[in-house]
């Protein structure tokens, strides 16, 4: 067996997708000669939480806790949200404020990497206390928070002969909201300097695509390893709901500005204009956090009586949406670095077994993946002609029958599949 001490910010109770591919790879690794300690915050303020997720922690995993202080408690007050909504550039539902434009530019310039900075300094001292009476082969630091990563570098920089692992499950400064962040020259500076820091010190660095591996590479010039995200088989071991007796196309998860895919609420209101009677039976159900101008689009394409706008749920009863939906609706960020973005959701898309819609770039890694498992569609925001046909056809099948998917290959993106391809990196680096 080899000790690993992984350092994550999202660990139940918190909820959402920041705490999945860890929750999840972590129930399959100790068969994989890994003994893992978890080191997490006591105290964490999340986005979402979710209790039901503490009942799949692996009791073979050790959990070390610690405190934490964090400013958004006076993020809340400041600005009046009441919800731990943390990405501020998330309105739900109501325009961007001064206050809330204040609290960007406060975050992006004095809260560096992020707001869980002030936990860097007491955990390296936490740590190194533990490190000097407990052996560990490999640290994993994953993030975002990128502090994460920071809490690891100081680790590093005291006992070098520990590897480390930095995980990136999604971009730091080429992350799609960081030309949001209102950042002054300084700043900016500061920000790079600590990612290419991580880059140059790891000794393995990890993401969770090809596109984003090759961005990362073009920073550190070095390689980088890619185990994707997926989905965990023992989700979807119950039996199967009834599918919507409406022709459901459902999204899943927190849905931004950047994942508007404006063509298909006009395609859709336009099908109900040449045939009313679709008004009866097609529905639009997106189920999480949802910005304001999504909202604005659909019922300006005049679909306001199709949409249901549900808040968020827990892990299990989100499994069971998915499996039960006519369509899964997966727009990709409409941003320059869409070609990596390879959400956490459509791995479990891919469990759930259920025909995906997809939006996004046609040679994008999400496009290549659904393409190789025949999973779904993807196509691009302007394609409507495109998205006319896959519909038309659709509504047919759906009226006619039964919507169905014939993926393959898709068991590689499983947990246990994955969990395994990162317990032979940790042993390869220790050997």
């Amino acid at each position: 067996m080899i000790k690993v001490l992984l350092i994550t910010y999202y660990w139940p109770p918190a909820g959402g997708g920041g705490v999945q591919r860890w929750l999840k790879m972590s129930k399959y690794l100790p068969d994989q000669g890994v003994d893992l300690t978890v080191y997490t915050p006591e105290n964490g303020e999340f986005p979402g939480y979710d209790p039901s997720l503490v009942e799949e922690v692996d009791p073979r995993i050790n959990i070390l806790k610690h405190p934490i202080w964090e400013p958004y408690s006076i993020f809340k007050k400041f600005t009046g949200k009441k919800s731990n909504s943390y990405n501020a550039l998330i309105t739900e539902g109501e325009k961007s404020s001064w206050k809330q434009d204040l609290a960007v530019f406060l975050r992006g310039n004095f809260f560096i990497p992020d707001a869980r900075c002030f936990w860097i300094g007491p955990s390296i001292k936490y740590l190194s206390q533990l490190l000097e009476t407990h052996t560990y082969d490999v640290i994993i630091s994953t993030g975002p928070p990128h502090s994460m990563h920071m809490i690891a570098l100081g680790l590093k920089n005291r006992f070098p002969n520990i590897k480390w692992v930095a995980d990136f499950r999604d971009p730091w400064t080429m992350i799609d909201f960081y030309k949001d962040l209102k950042l002054t020259s300084w700043a900016d500076r500061r920000h790079h300097a600590m990612e290419n820091k991580v880059l140059s010190t790891a000794d393995e660095i990890v993401t969770i695509s090809p596109s984003c591996a090759d961005d990362l590479m073009g920073l550190a010039n070095r390689p980088i390893q890619v185990i994707h995200n997926g989905f965990d088989e023992e989700d979807f071991k119950n039996a199967a709901p009834a599918l919507d007796s409406d022709f459901t196309i459902v999204h899943i998860g927190s849905m931004n500005k950047d994942r508007n895919p404006r063509v298909l609420w006009e395609v859709l209101g336009q099908l109900i204009q040449k045939n009313p009677s679709f008004a009866q039976f097609i529905k639009i159900e997106l189920v999480g956090i949802v910005d304001g101008s999504i909202v604005e689009s659909i019922q300006k394409a005049g679909l306001k009586n199709q949409l249901s706008v549900i808040g968020q749920q827990n892990h299990k009863a989100v499994i069971q949406r998915m499996r039960s939906a006519q369509i899964l609706l997966l727009p990709i960020n409409d941003i320059p670095q869409q070609k990596g973005v390879m959400p956490g959701k459509m791995y479990e898309y891919l469990g759930a077994a259920r025909p995906i819609l997809a939006f996004g770039l046609p040679d994008s890694d999400t496009a290549k993946l659904l393409h190789d498992t025949g999973a779904g569609n993807l196509f691009g925001y302007n394609d409507k002609k495109g998205l006319e046909e896959y519909l038309d056809k659709a509504i047919k099948t759906y009226q006619s029958g039964r919507l169905e998917v014939s993926s393959q290959g898709y068991l590689r993106y499983s947990r246990k599949n994955l969990a395994s391809k990162y317990s032979e990196l940790l042993h390869k680096l220790v050997s």
